[in-house]
């Protein structure tokens, strides 16, 4: 039972939205571009379309994943349609009319709908306020009633032309077991032939709940019921209710100051609000049926809705939360063939992604355009600027916080890669202008022992996670920020099979890189090339930053893991090591209390082995234990991790950014994340769950 009173309130549908807009539908496919109203239901379930023929389409507000206008939109392709259009005149004004929705149950298989407004800007306001259903917390966590209020809604808006409910769209809305769905129209007074159709005003909310207690009956909550009521009556009184909330509803471990006893006063309001009969209403009184909507109802609800909510300090470093991070991200199915999208970053960013990856390439000639693809396999390219620009587009429309772009860079050693590398440089300045963090704040200076600023002092700011260049300062080891042979590792020293460096003990390495960088050529050696198939991917080929990139790189300098002691000796804030999901495993296995001290001053990121072919996932818990801060995941592939994922990443307001636990950020806690006893005042608790029953399984 999270609250008596449920904290969120369903979406508030504006009445333009409701009264409808006229707007044209074009396909480029079949090149046909029909006139149609659109509109959103007063609840905010559907965005459906009527044509001028009377049929209507639904789009439901949950499988809505963007919406777009302006430059943003999809434009037609077709001379047919940019025809109908005008659109090869100047001042056509086309862009400011379009409006395109994109929905589907996944972020790879998508679908587009495309409309044009008759008026200017009115797809700006739909996009937005569309956008606003979609995004709402209860939207995708609505309680059980709301789900089954979703059918009645849809049933009474498809009318036949005489204005009744066919009982054929009965027979679709419950395809499981047609007999079933007769009977209970049949218990209900209700025509049950599939030429039948059913008036309206015959079919109310209280009809529906009757059916739907015929076509579902539930046994074993009368089984609950009859436990807890006034023995050998068939009710509940407020007295009977109180007892079943306060006792069985709700966890005994709860302080009662916090969480109060349900009272025998407010108990009653739920009697009325959720007693299907008057006469027990007034003698307040709960039917076994009434108690079945209660237990459908948001009280009941098995979130804590508050928690949906941005609700946690957002002013602590950026090392002390956890953020959503994707692996790969331009990769719509396997890693070693399949297509590359610049939509999938678009895809993962409105899903809340906060960190997204970028594998840079140089391109073909004659244009030799920079492209992101996973080198050495069968994948498609994409343009590096089509990514920059999707990215540019749809950062900040789940979440105000900052988001990371961690660059995995093989533009290689050819004389022009430094041209190459400034084109790219060049791309992201434009792109994303005043929201690129091209110098470090001056409160949070880039020094040993400074920490990282906060996700709220780095609000709508995009930062760069690339190798940082020492070109201007000395060969030798330095002891300037970002300036010590930590980062100063060769390229070729990074093909190694062990990541850690000879001397475990936090010796600096020989400086070795000049010989190395000029022996260095565009093509792989055999070891490279098995490097390819090992665990760590292309993640240890990448080149040396040259000045423009580099320059772009403050927060997150990507270093070479040396060892938990001389992380801590360099105490850097603002330097971050990845790590294979193997390596964080030996690590953790072997010196669990070190790496979460280790993320407490500073990042990690932890991504999937090369081996896994087919982008499945690694359960993310065991290092989010640990504290690491970015666990990316292949968002392409929806598996149990990945679902994980979203589930946790779902709270603090979709904000991609959760704050770590105390014991998690403090210096002076030790936390072992393989500990069972108590943790401080936290005390390690078993969680069991009883399926009582479900229905409409997906």
């Amino acid at each position: 039972m999270s609250l008596l009173n449920p904290v969120l309130l369903p979406p508030k549908v504006k009445a333009y939205l409701s009264q409808g807009e006229r707007f044209i539908k074009w396909d480029d496919e079949t090149t046909i571009a029909s006139p149609v109203i659109l509109r959103v239901d007063p609840k905010g379930y559907y965005l459906y379309w009527t044509y001028q023929s009377k049929e209507m389409e639904f789009l439901d507000i949950t499988n809505i994943r963007d919406t777009r206008f302006g430059k943003f939109a999809k434009i037609p392709k077709s001379q047919k349609l940019r025809d109908v259009f005008n659109m090869d005149f100047p001042d056509n004004n086309f862009l400011l009319k379009t409006l395109t929705v994109v929905s589907g149950p996944d972020m790879v298989d998508l679908t587009f709908h495309n409309f044009v407004s008759y008026k200017e800007n009115v797809g700006k306001s739909w996009a937005e306020d569309v956008l606003a259903l979609v995004k709402h917390p209860l939207t995708a966590n609505a309680s059980r009633s709301t789900f089954l209020d979703k059918i009645l809604v849809k049933l009474k808006m498809q009318l036949n032309p005489e204005g009744k409910i066919p009982v054929k769209n009965f027979f679709q809305m419950f395809p499981a077991d047609r007999k079933r769905v007769e009977a209970a129209l049949s218990a209900c007074h209700l025509p049950k032939g599939k030429n039948d159709a059913i008036n309206p005003e015959d079919f109310p909310e209280s009809v529906y709940k009757s059916f739907l207690m015929s076509l579902c009956p539930r046994p074993e909550i009368d089984e609950i019921f009859t436990s807890y009521h006034a023995k050998a009556k068939p009710y509940m009184t407020k007295e009977h209710l109180t007892k079943f909330i306060n006792q069985k509803q709700r966890d005994p471990r709860l302080n009662s100051l916090l969480f109060p006893l349900a009272r025998p006063d407010q108990v009653r309001g739920l009697i009325d609000k959720y007693e299907p009969s008057g006469i027990n209403v007034q003698r307040g009184q709960l039917s076994p049926e009434g108690m079945v909507w209660f237990l459908c109802g948001p009280e009941n609800s098995v979130l804590a809705q508050d928690k949906l909510l941005l609700h946690q300090d957002m002013t602590q470093p950026l090392n002390h939360y956890f953020i959503n991070s994707s692996h790969n991200t331009y990769l719509t199915a396997g890693q070693f063939s399949g297509l590359s999208s610049a939509e999938m970053y678009r895809q993962v960013l409105l899903a809340g992604c906060r960190c997204v990856e970028l594998d840079c390439w140089k391109g073909k000639p004659p244009d030799e355009e920079p492209i992101i693809t996973h080198g050495f396999t069968m994948t498609t390219d994409i343009y590096f600027k089509e990514a920059i620009e999707a990215i540019a587009e749809s950062a900040f429309k789940t979440s105000p916080y900052p988001v990371i772009l961690s660059f995995e860079n093989h533009v290689d050693y050819h004389v022009d890669s430094p041209r190459q590398q400034a084109k790219m440089a060049e791309y992201c300045r434009m792109t994303f202008g005043e929201m690129l963090l091209t110098e470090p704040l001056e409160k949070f200076p880039l020094k040993p022992g400074i920490p990282l600023p906060s996700p709220e002092d780095l609000r709508g700011k995009i930062l760069i996670k690339n190798k940082k260049n020492q070109f201007s300062v000395p060969a030798t080891p330095s002891k300037e920020p970002g300036g010590s042979a930590e980062n100063n590792c060769p390229p070729r020293a990074s093909v190694g099979e062990d990541p850690v460096w000879a001397g475990e003990d936090g010796a600096e390495p020989e400086e070795e890189e000049v010989e190395e960088e000029e022996e260095e050529s565009g093509n792989l050696d055999e070891e490279e090339l098995k490097k390819m198939q090992s665990d760590e991917g292309t993640a240890g080929l990448e080149v040396t930053a040259y000045e423009e990139m580099s320059s772009l790189v403050n927060y997150i300098q990507p270093t070479k893991f040396i060892s938990f002691e001389f992380s801590a000796q360099k105490n850097r804030s603002y330097v971050i090591s990845s790590f294979t999901e193997l390596k964080a495993y030996d690590l953790l296995s072997k010196a669990s209390v070190q790496f979460v001290d280790y993320n407490k001053r500073q990042m990690s990121r932890i991504y999937p082995k090369g081996t896994r072919m087919d982008s499945s996932n690694y359960m993310p818990q065991m290092f989010w234990n640990a504290g690491c801060q970015m666990v990316a995941l292949n968002f392409q592939t929806m598996d149990l991790p990945m679902q994980q994922n979203m589930a946790l990443f779902e709270f603090n307001g979709q904000s991609g950014y959760l704050l770590k636990h105390e014991f998690m950020r403090r210096p002076d806690k030790q936390f072992n994340p393989f500990s069972v006893d108590r943790i401080d005042v936290v005390v390690a608790t078993t969680l069991s769950i009883t399926v009582i029953s479900g229905q409409f399984l997906s």
